[in-house]
This record gives C-alpha cells, sequence and structure tokens, in this order.
C-alpha cells in the first residue's frame, strides 16, 4: 500500500488558557500536550510578545517546526496563531492544532484535517483569522451530558481517573508526532484512531 505524504506540518499549537487558575483544568488538554510532547527535547518555550504567546522551535530533517502557546486565553487564540504564521509565512494546512474535544470520551486522541470549531471558543478564533483547513489533534475529555454545564466542565480540574485517561491518550497522540511532521497524516491518523 502507498504511503501518502501531506505537507508537514511547521506550526504545533497547544490550546490552552494561560495561569496558574487554569493550569489544570480540562480546556489545557493542548497545553498537556504540548508540555508532554517536548519533555524529551532540548526545547524550552519561552515568551515572545510579537506573537503573544511561548514559543519555541525545532529542526526535523532540515526544517523549522514551531511551537506555540498562545498566552491570549482560549478565546482570542486566533490573534496569536495569526501573528506567528504570518510572520514565517506558515500557510494554514501546515498547521496543527491540539485541542480539548467534548465529542470525543476521556482517553480517545483523534486527528482531523479541517472542519468546524463545533463551539470550540479557540478554534472559533483561530478560524475567524485563519480559515478552517488547519489540522487537528482532538484530546477527548468527554461531555458533561447538559450545554448549560460546558463552561463550568472545562474550566473544571478532571478527576484522577480522567487525568490518567486523558494523559494515556496524550502519549498516543505523541507517538504518532513523526508521522505527522512527515507529512505521513494518514498513516499517523490510522495507528492513531486503531488505539
Amino acid at each position: 500500500m502507498a504511503v501518502i505524504i501531506s505537507q508537514p506540518i511547521q506550526l504545533i499549537v497547544g490550546l490552552g488558557n494561560p495561569g496558574a487558575k487554569y493550569e489544570q483544568t480540562r480546556h489545557n488538554a493542548g497545553f498537556w500536550f504540548l508540555d508532554q510532547w517536548l519533555v524529551d527535547s532540548s526545547i524550552r518555550l519561552k515568551e515572545d510578545k510579537n506573537f503573544q504567546g511561548l514559543v519555541g522551535r525545532m529542526e526535523v530533517a532540515s526544517e523549522s517546526i514551531w511551537c506555540l502557546k498562545p498566552a491570549t486565553f482560549m478565546n482570542r487564540s486566533g490573534q496569536s496563531v495569526r501573528a506567528l504564521s504570518y510572520f514565517y509565512k506558515i500557510p494554514v494546512e501546515q498547521i496543527l492544532v491540539v485541542h480539548d474535544e467534548l465529542d470525543l470520551p476521556v482517553g480517545v486522541a483523534r486527528l482531523k484535517r479541517g472542519g468546524g470549531h463545533g463551539g470550540h471558543n479557540g478554534l472559533r478564533d483561530i478560524s475567524d483569522h485563519l480559515g478552517k483547513d488547519f489540522m487537528r489533534l482532538r484530546i477527548g475529555i468527554d461531555h458533561p451530558g447538559n450545554k448549560d454545564q460546558v463552561i463550568d466542565y472545562v474550566l473544571d480540574k478532571p478527576s484522577k481517573q480522567h487525568r490518567a485517561l486523558i494523559d494515556r491518550a496524550i502519549e498516543d497522540a505523541c507517538a504518532v508526532m513523526p508521522m505527522i511532521l512527515a507529512g505521513e497524516f494518514d498513516r499517523a491518523m490510522n495507528q492513531l484512531h486503531t488505539k
């Protein structure tokens, strides 16, 4: 079977809210992913006011890959993503956004090309600034069961059991990152979605 190569990722964005108050909340699953993925690397994210976030750069196969945690709060994430992607001329199709996903069970991670925002304020703002054709890595946090409880739910800390499941999903996602960075998105998707 032939491996389908898409464009390699040049920018990885982990979504969350800045500050200690939000650090352990479900809405910060994108931040948790970036922290875990970078743990074995020499990359350290540093504040960059030009891009309104924490930024780092690594070299993979002689290509620069940028990592970004917007510091703008979730509903203004697009400002930070747009600033960095415009400056370095990164096409929207080569951006991977990692975020919490209410419509996936806890412990599940899924890849997706493009699509709507599904009510996620971070995705909505990025779509408003850049369009919707970016790649997504969705980290399942489950749904509280009632739409009126969603805001409190995503801004609350998961139980120990749920956090362990989320961390496992993040580890599964980290394992396919070399494929994603090489542009083997379909192969990465096949491996991750069989977990």
